[in-house]
Protein backbone atom coordinates (compact mmCIF):
# COMPACT_ATOMS: atom_id res chain seq x y z
CA UNK A 1 0.00 0.00 0.00
CA UNK A 2 0.84 3.07 -0.85
CA UNK A 3 1.60 5.99 2.02
CA UNK A 4 -0.91 9.63 1.26
CA UNK A 5 1.61 11.27 2.55
CA UNK A 6 4.02 10.78 0.68
CA UNK A 7 1.99 11.11 -2.87
CA UNK A 8 1.93 14.42 -2.87
CA UNK A 9 5.88 14.84 -2.45
CA UNK A 10 6.23 12.01 -5.58
CA UNK A 11 4.36 13.67 -8.53
CA UNK A 12 5.24 13.35 -12.24
CA UNK A 13 9.00 12.84 -12.40
CA UNK A 14 11.01 12.51 -15.48
CA UNK A 15 14.11 11.19 -15.65
CA UNK A 16 16.69 12.47 -18.63
CA UNK A 17 18.32 9.31 -19.57
CA UNK A 18 20.31 10.35 -22.70
CA UNK A 19 23.93 9.97 -22.61
CA UNK A 20 24.73 13.31 -24.82
CA UNK A 21 23.16 16.77 -23.81
CA UNK A 22 21.00 17.86 -26.04
CA UNK A 23 21.99 21.74 -25.72
CA UNK A 24 25.97 21.10 -25.59
CA UNK A 25 26.10 17.98 -27.53
CA UNK A 26 28.99 16.32 -25.34
CA UNK A 27 29.01 13.06 -23.26
CA UNK A 28 27.61 13.84 -19.79
CA UNK A 29 29.59 13.71 -16.55
CA UNK A 30 28.82 10.23 -14.72
CA UNK A 31 27.62 8.93 -17.83
CA UNK A 32 30.85 6.85 -18.97
CA UNK A 33 29.86 3.11 -19.87
CA UNK A 34 31.08 0.98 -16.80
CA UNK A 35 33.38 -1.82 -17.53
CA UNK A 36 32.43 -4.80 -15.49
CA UNK A 37 35.26 -6.55 -14.37
CA UNK A 38 36.19 -9.14 -16.70
CA UNK A 39 35.06 -7.24 -19.78
CA UNK A 40 38.30 -7.31 -20.78
CA UNK A 41 38.64 -10.76 -21.62
CA UNK A 42 35.66 -11.50 -22.92
CA UNK A 43 36.60 -8.43 -25.32
CA UNK A 44 39.71 -10.08 -26.28
CA UNK A 45 37.90 -13.59 -26.75
CA UNK A 46 34.97 -11.73 -28.65
CA UNK A 47 38.11 -10.42 -30.94
CA UNK A 48 39.89 -13.12 -31.61
CA UNK A 49 36.47 -14.97 -33.02
CA UNK A 50 35.96 -12.13 -34.89
CA UNK A 51 39.08 -12.11 -36.67
CA UNK A 52 38.69 -15.91 -37.39
CA UNK A 53 35.13 -15.40 -38.54
CA UNK A 54 37.01 -12.69 -40.81
CA UNK A 55 39.73 -15.07 -42.24
CA UNK A 56 36.54 -17.26 -42.42
CA UNK A 57 35.19 -15.06 -45.24
CA UNK A 58 37.98 -14.33 -47.10
CA UNK A 59 39.05 -17.75 -47.73
CA UNK A 60 35.21 -18.60 -48.93
CA UNK A 61 35.28 -15.33 -50.72
CA UNK A 62 38.54 -16.67 -52.91
CA UNK A 63 36.89 -20.09 -53.44
CA UNK A 64 33.75 -18.80 -54.55
CA UNK A 65 36.23 -16.48 -57.14
CA UNK A 66 38.38 -19.20 -57.96
CA UNK A 67 34.75 -21.17 -58.72
CA UNK A 68 33.06 -18.63 -60.62
CA UNK A 69 36.42 -17.88 -62.64
CA UNK A 70 36.52 -21.90 -63.60
CA UNK A 71 33.07 -21.78 -64.45
CA UNK A 72 33.28 -18.83 -66.85
CA UNK A 73 36.37 -20.63 -68.42
CA UNK A 74 34.53 -23.52 -68.69
CA UNK A 75 31.10 -22.13 -70.70
CA UNK A 76 34.35 -20.32 -72.85
CA UNK A 77 35.39 -23.65 -73.60
CA UNK A 78 32.06 -25.43 -74.03
CA UNK A 79 30.77 -22.84 -76.83
CA UNK A 80 34.02 -22.84 -78.53
CA UNK A 81 33.75 -26.65 -78.52
CA UNK A 82 29.79 -26.41 -79.84
CA UNK A 83 31.14 -23.88 -82.94
CA UNK A 84 34.32 -26.41 -83.78
CA UNK A 85 31.97 -29.66 -83.88
CA UNK A 86 29.12 -27.54 -85.47
CA UNK A 87 32.18 -26.14 -88.78
CA UNK A 88 33.11 -29.96 -88.73
CA UNK A 89 29.45 -30.77 -89.37
CA UNK A 90 28.91 -28.26 -91.68
CA UNK A 91 32.13 -29.09 -93.44
CA UNK A 92 31.19 -33.03 -93.74
CA UNK A 93 28.14 -32.58 -95.30
CA UNK A 94 30.11 -30.13 -98.27
CA UNK A 95 32.83 -32.32 -98.84
CA UNK A 96 29.83 -35.14 -99.15
CA UNK A 97 28.34 -32.55 -102.04
CA UNK A 98 31.46 -31.34 -103.66
CA UNK A 99 31.02 -34.05 -106.09
CA UNK A 100 27.34 -33.00 -107.08
CA UNK A 101 28.95 -29.16 -107.64
CA UNK A 102 31.72 -31.19 -110.06
CA UNK A 103 28.98 -32.91 -111.54
CA UNK A 104 27.00 -29.64 -111.93
CA UNK A 105 30.28 -27.57 -113.60
CA UNK A 106 30.89 -30.49 -116.32
CA UNK A 107 27.12 -30.62 -117.21
CA UNK A 108 27.90 -26.20 -117.44
CA UNK A 109 31.04 -26.94 -119.43
CA UNK A 110 29.28 -29.22 -121.67
CA UNK A 111 25.94 -26.55 -122.44
CA UNK A 112 24.23 -29.63 -120.51
CA UNK A 113 22.57 -27.23 -117.73
CA UNK A 114 19.16 -26.06 -119.13
CA UNK A 115 16.04 -25.31 -117.34
CA UNK A 116 14.81 -27.04 -114.25
CA UNK A 117 18.55 -28.45 -113.49
CA UNK A 118 20.01 -25.47 -114.09
CA UNK A 119 17.95 -23.79 -111.38
CA UNK A 120 18.33 -26.59 -108.76
CA UNK A 121 22.36 -26.48 -110.01
CA UNK A 122 22.50 -22.62 -109.26
CA UNK A 123 20.58 -22.91 -106.32
CA UNK A 124 22.83 -25.41 -105.16
CA UNK A 125 25.87 -23.99 -105.63
CA UNK A 126 24.10 -20.45 -104.03
CA UNK A 127 23.11 -22.35 -100.68
CA UNK A 128 26.31 -23.85 -100.19
CA UNK A 129 28.49 -19.90 -100.99
CA UNK A 130 25.97 -18.71 -98.63
CA UNK A 131 27.14 -21.14 -95.93
CA UNK A 132 30.27 -20.06 -96.26
CA UNK A 133 31.95 -22.63 -99.02
CA UNK A 134 34.66 -21.13 -101.01
CA UNK A 135 36.06 -21.82 -104.58
CA UNK A 136 39.93 -21.57 -105.17
CA UNK A 137 41.86 -22.67 -107.79
CA UNK A 138 42.67 -20.77 -111.26
CA UNK A 139 44.91 -20.20 -113.45
CA UNK A 140 47.19 -18.64 -113.47
CA UNK A 141 48.71 -18.08 -110.09
CA UNK A 142 51.19 -19.49 -107.89
CA UNK A 143 51.84 -22.57 -106.84
CA UNK A 144 51.05 -23.47 -102.84
CA UNK A 145 51.18 -27.18 -101.62
CA UNK A 146 49.12 -26.55 -99.24
CA UNK A 147 46.06 -26.09 -101.45
CA UNK A 148 47.19 -27.40 -104.86
CA UNK A 149 47.45 -30.93 -105.44
CA UNK A 150 49.58 -31.41 -108.67
CA UNK A 151 48.63 -34.15 -110.71
CA UNK A 152 51.28 -32.96 -113.79
CA UNK A 153 54.03 -30.67 -114.35
CA UNK A 154 54.66 -28.99 -117.73
CA UNK A 155 57.61 -27.11 -119.23
CA UNK A 156 56.70 -23.14 -120.04
CA UNK A 157 59.60 -20.78 -121.02
CA UNK A 158 57.51 -17.56 -119.70
CA UNK A 159 57.30 -19.36 -116.03
CA UNK A 160 60.12 -18.85 -113.93
CA UNK A 161 58.51 -19.96 -110.44
CA UNK A 162 55.83 -22.50 -109.86
CA UNK A 163 52.34 -21.76 -111.21
CA UNK A 164 48.92 -23.01 -111.97
CA UNK A 165 48.85 -23.62 -115.51
CA UNK A 166 45.58 -25.62 -115.62
CA UNK A 167 43.34 -26.53 -112.81
CA UNK A 168 41.64 -29.89 -113.48
CA UNK A 169 39.20 -29.74 -110.34
CA UNK A 170 38.91 -27.17 -108.31
CA UNK A 171 39.71 -26.52 -104.27
CA UNK A 172 37.27 -25.77 -101.70
CA UNK A 173 37.48 -24.02 -98.22
CA UNK A 174 34.73 -23.76 -95.54
CA UNK A 175 35.72 -22.04 -92.39
CA UNK A 176 38.91 -21.91 -93.60
CA UNK A 177 39.76 -25.47 -93.94
CA UNK A 178 40.44 -26.70 -96.85
CA UNK A 179 37.77 -29.80 -97.98
CA UNK A 180 39.64 -30.45 -100.71
CA UNK A 181 42.92 -29.35 -102.76
CA UNK A 182 42.38 -27.93 -106.42
CA UNK A 183 44.07 -30.54 -108.80
CA UNK A 184 46.05 -28.83 -110.86
CA UNK A 185 48.96 -29.01 -113.57
CA UNK A 186 52.17 -26.75 -112.94
CA UNK A 187 54.81 -24.79 -114.70
CA UNK A 188 58.31 -23.81 -113.58
CA UNK A 189 59.18 -26.41 -111.40
CA UNK A 190 62.54 -27.19 -113.27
Amino acid sequence: MTNPENSEDQGVRVTDKRRIDPETLTLREGDQPATPAGTDAEGAIVESEVAEIEVKIAELTNDLQRVHAEYANYRKRVDRDRDLIKEMAVGSVMAELLPVLDDIERAREHGELEGAFKTVGESLEGALAKLGLEKFGSAPEPFDPMVHEALTTESRDEVSEPTVVNVYQPGYRYASRVLRAARVAVAGTD
